[in-house]
């Protein structure tokens, strides 16, 4: 595994090693040693363990997030898209951070394999690529509903410029969550 740091530190992009022949091809999608070995090699912390394991398939425009849990039950999530295509997005949501509201977006498809791990502290939000995209990712938390959370998509003090020539598809929940100003966050 290659692991590779972004602009916003603690967010990291995870290149799987992969085995190809004429059968087709291998990889290990995640050992427990290698990505604490991995993230060591960055100056970063293990995460706590992944608890709970989620997937989603979405059409071409479906935009989900800007998504995050509060404590007591904040998330780290490892997201990787296993059919189609995504534009991933992760936003520095520690109010006391230097990077507060500061942004780094990766596409993830099927094709490149690359995972993205978006450590606790910061919101997920992604636009799907392609018909039928299939995301995946694990979490060090189990799902909350009172520690849930949402920041708008488009919110311009944030300024994600998220792809061309897709209308987003929006929840009623993500289409009315407040701008970062107004969110509840990490302090």
């Amino acid at each position: 595994m290659n692991f590779l740091a972004t602009d916003l530190p603690g967010v990291v992009i995870v290149e799987p090693a992969v085995f190809s022949d004429e059968r087709g091809w291998f990889m290990e999608s995640f050992n427990q040693q290698r990505f604490a070995a991995g993230l060591a090699t960055l100056g970063l912390p293990v995460p706590r363990p992944f608890v709970q394991d989620n997937e989603s398939c979405s059409r071409r425009g479906v935009l989900r997030g800007l998504h995050y849990q509060l404590p007591p039950q904040p998330q780290g999530k490892l997201v990787r898209v296993t059919q189609g295509a995504a534009f991933d997005v992760a936003v520095d949501i520690r109010r006391r951070s230097p990077h507060f509201g500061r942004w780094v977006g990766v596409e993830l498809s099927a094709a490149n394999r690359r995972q993205l791990w978006i450590p606790e502290g910061f919101a997920h939000g992604f636009v799907a690529l392609e018909d039928d995209t299939r995301f995946a990712y694990k979490t060090t938390d189990f799902y909350a509903r009172d520690c849930e959370r949402a920041i708008v998509w488009n919110d311009p003090s944030i300024g994600i410029r998220w792809p061309a020539g897709l209308t987003p598809l929006l929840a009623p929940k993500d289409a009315s969550a407040p701008g970062l100003a107004d969110a509840e966050v990490f302090d």
